[in-house]
């Protein structure tokens, strides 16, 4: 067998088609959905990733503006940043960038970032809603995770999903979002973290496997069972002289002995990391909607 690959850069495209339309709309009535990211620190991950975020809101109309600090910022200037931007009536979303340094509570962090323009989905508020059922801002990637899957015709309804990772960011949020009462979502759902013992024996139940934790190519082949789907939500960099960079950047699966087993598969890169950054845009524009009383059906 071998497994048919989930294209995360054209299903982020058909999403980002679908925006432009959204977004016309509302350059019709003058509004102008506008994202504006913080970045602290220079780590440069996140500086490569909020770059991509601004060049994808340039290149579908929406207007975006990086902030960077130095990694010394004090919190207390963060603050007053977000202050003003939460009362700037021309901002529809408010991105922080993670991590932040240890010098910055996360959580009041994401507490101050008003709701409505909380695009990231973090305010504790927006994930209230998520866990009681009634999500508005769902984090980019659990809802990218679940837009490959609808998009790719792998429905979770009904299926058991095995989520391997615990972290806020995404193991968490998707496990609860998967397994919602929702036409796109209704699986009977796992989670497994690194206190779970025998993974093999979830690993080979699961009709959808998410890997989210973290740990360069854990998941081999003979830990699946024939036909899964399996969404690589992990990214490590590897050492490999032979590329320019001497490094790799690689998922949470052994793509090649998993995608001789698996039904479906997403690469890394070119899988979830594209849908991340649609999914950012397209809370962007529900953002820029809501804000303005507009109802999109």
């Amino acid at each position: 067998m071998s497994a048919i690959i989930i294209d995360g850069k054209k299903i982020a495209s058909e999403v980002k088609g679908e925006l432009e339309g959204r977004i016309g709309k509302l350059r019709e009535k003058n509004i102008f959905p506008y994202l504006v990211a913080i970045l602290v620190g220079e780590n440069p991950a996140s500086v490569q990733y909020v770059n991509m975020k601004a060049k994808a809101c340039t290149k579908i109309g929406i207007k975006s503006r990086v902030i960077s600090f130095p990694e010394k910022l004090g919190e207390g200037e963060l603050l007053e940043l977000i202050e003003e931007l939460n009362a700037d009536k021309l901002v529809h979303g408010i991105l922080v960038q993670l991590p932040l340094p240890n010098q910055i509570d996360q959580l009041k962090i994401n507490l101050a970032v008003d709701v409505s323009k909380d695009v990231d989905g973090f305010h504790p508020e927006n994930l209230g809603r998520l866990l009681l059922g009634k999500p508005n801002f769902i984090p980019a990637t659990p809802l990218g995770i679940l837009e490959l899957l609808s998009r790719s015709g792998n429905s979770p309804v009904g299926k058991h999903t095995i989520v391997l990772g615990r972290g806020d960011l995404v193991g968490r949020p998707f496990s609860v979002l998967v397994s919602l009462k929702d036409k796109r979502a209704n699986s009977t759902v796992t989670l497994c973290h690194s206190a779970t013992r025998n993974l093999n024996h979830f690993t080979k139940q699961a009709d959808i496997l998410i890997c989210a934790m973290g740990k360069a190519r854990m998941i081999t082949g003979d830990m699946i069972m024939p036909g899964a789907v399996i969404i690589d939500a992990g990214t490590s960099a590897v050492n490999d002289p032979s590329t320019e960079k001497g490094i790799r950047i690689v998922g949470d699966v052994d793509f090649d002995s998993v995608s001789e087993v698996a039904g479906f598969i997403t690469p890394v890169p070119g899988g979830v990391g594209p849908m991340t950054i649609a999914m950012l845009l397209s809370n962007t524009v529900k953002a820029a909607e809501q804000i303005n009383g507009i109802c999109n059906d």
